[in-house]
């Protein structure tokens, strides 16, 4: 039975917690201490610095060779079960998507282990937690965030091949090459380009390299597709801060040349942050009123250039081109029948048959599984090198290989060092999810509808999946309900990240992180009383 003596022990661990939180929110919300520049260095700080040294310091101190095997097989049948339902999902119904299967997981299997639940498994269950949550850490950040960013680069280069390489093209291509700065193949961070050879065997070799013409007058058309520069964006770094954020045009002089392309707070390819980023914008562009460029939806056409810096790009028809003779026009010739879009969305051409979308996806191939393999492999083995929490795990994993077997102490210089900036890890990785908080425009960004969707997943689906494996592989009393209550802990920050990163389903991650971190603490407090009954 939990007594109240048990309950405030839980609440003076995580109100400490809650209080960073809501300090923060206050100051930026109500008070205006910090401007959004002033938010992004606070939260590169946290990302950079403060949680990839408070993993280091909390997995040098966990000796590995006594790992809780039980546990950790619970957790991780309970995270293939979610995967192999979703992929069963996809495969036999039709109403199945691979992009919600990538969400769903997220929200179903990634809780936040590292900030919120370590001292709060500490505090309801003893020390012996610590060990269990820390182990459940480093096999997140090796093992299932490596799956999801996986998965992601996987969505990504199938969209990018369906782009340039549509129908039975694809089929034939037996090598990609991708440049060394080409961390995504994505596209968002900068626009990607193709350039394919083509063997007397009929075999194909792409490369893949981004975009490096920022002028307006230079494209370029590669088989069927034109690869064209993005216009220069209007707005700064600090401008958008979700999707939700109106778009602000500065009002001073023409973009130079150059600029970034159109930019939306859900990217960040360099630092696994809450803080904007530029790359190219989802927001549908028609809407603007702003002529962006595109492909072509003629067959010939001209595409029609402003001369000044900031040069923006119509297509006009062929009829309103001949016997006009604009300064900067020049004759195109598109072969494509219809408009491809970053979301895959096929806009068919006028008379065209209302299926021939569905024709072209069942005429559409992939290369061979190997090929496609090492494409993702390579680009998903860059981006993990440049996130820190990457070299945090395994940095601290091997020390503590090391120190747990020849009895080997941490040097106390490096000790302190260490211990000083982790001591803060806690408190700073609050203090940046109330700046996060307080830059939203709402804080269930997604919608009634989806918010509760996720929520049921997070804290009901989620620890239900758990509690089944944990049942079955053996843990019993204190195990297992430390077990059920770190999977109703609120979403995980990591997954949110590559969600606004890749442009898929954000709203729904980042109300996870910001409504599930406000309602976790009730929610695994009912847990807690409920395990102990």
């Amino acid at each position: 039975m939990i007594s109240d003596t048990d309950l405030y022990n839980v609440m003076c661990a995580m109100m400490p917690l809650y209080f960073a939180m809501l300090v923060a929110y206050g100051s930026v919300k109500w008070c205006k201490m910090f401007s959004p520049d002033q938010c992004s260095g606070i939260n590169r700080f946290v990302a950079v610095f403060a949680v990839p040294v408070l993993s280091f310091h909390f997995i040098s101190m966990n000796n590995p060779y006594e790992m809780d095997t039980k546990f950790i097989v619970a957790d991780t049948v309970s995270k293939l079960l979610v995967l192999l339902l979703l992929c069963l999902w996809v495969v036999f119904f039709p109403n199945g998507s691979f992009d919600w299967l990538i969400t769903l997981f997220s929200v179903a299997t990634l809780p936040n282990t590292l900030v919120m639940g370590i001292p709060l498994l500490q505090a309801m269950y003893g020390e012996f937690t610590q060990s269990l949550m820390v182990q459940l850490l480093v096999l997140q950040c090796i093992i299932w965030y490596t799956l999801l960013l996986f998965l992601f680069e996987y969505r990504a280069a199938t969209l990018l091949i369906h782009r340039q390489f549509p129908g039975p093209t694809a089929a034939s291509i037996t090598k990609f090459e991708v440049d060394g700065d080409v961390i995504s193949l994505d596209g968002h961070d900068m626009p990607l380009r193709t350039e394919s050879e083509t063997d007397d065997h009929g075999r194909i070799r792409v490369r893949i390299r981004r975009s490096i013409s920022s002028a307006p007058e230079s494209n370029s058309s590669i088989g069927n597709a034109a690869i064209v520069t993005p216009r220069p964006s209007n707005l700064s770094n600090a401008d958008i801060f979700s999707i939700n954020t109106p778009l602000h045009a500065h009002d001073g002089g023409d973009v130079p040349a150059g600029s970034s392309p159109h930019l939306s707070g859900y990217a960040s390819s360099d630092a696994y942050s809450l803080q904007p980023t530029p790359r190219a914008s989802n927001f549908n562009e028609m809407e603007t009123g702003t002529p962006v460029w595109g492909r072509s939806p003629v067959a010939a056409g001209r595409v029609c250039r402003q001369s000044s810096p900031a040069a923006m790009v119509v297509w006009e028809s062929p009829g309103k081109c001949v016997g006009d003779e604009r300064p900067g026009c020049k004759d195109i010739t598109m072969s494509d029948k219809e408009i491809s879009f970053r979301d895959s969305t096929k806009v068919p051409m006028t008379g065209e048959a209302a299926d021939s979308k569905d024709t072209v996806a069942s005429n559409q191939k992939m290369p061979h599984a190997f090929v496609m393999m090492r494409l993702i492999l390579v680009v998903v083995g860059r981006k993990l090198s440049r996130n820190p929490n990457t070299y945090s795990s395994v940095l601290g994993l091997l020390w503590s290989l090391i120190s747990f077997k020849w009895n080997m102490e941490m040097p106390s210089l490096i000790k302190a060092s260490v211990k000083i900036i982790s001591d803060a890890g806690l408190g700073m990785a609050m203090f940046s999810l109330g700046l996060f908080m307080a830059l939203q425009p709402r804080i269930i960004a997604c919608g009634t509808k989806r918010a509760v969707m996720g929520m049921v997943i997070r804290f009901l689906c989620g620890p239900l999946v758990m509690s089944a494996s944990s049942i079955v592989i053996g843990l019993r009393h204190d195990r297992l309900h430390t077990a059920i209550v770190q999977a109703a802990l609120p979403q995980g920050i990591v997954p949110f990240i590559f969600a606004r990163e890749y442009g898929l389903h954000p709203d729904i991650l980042s109300t996870g992180v910001i409504f599930g971190m406000l309602v976790s603490l009730p929610i695994t407090l009912l847990y807690y009383i409920f395990l102990g009954i």
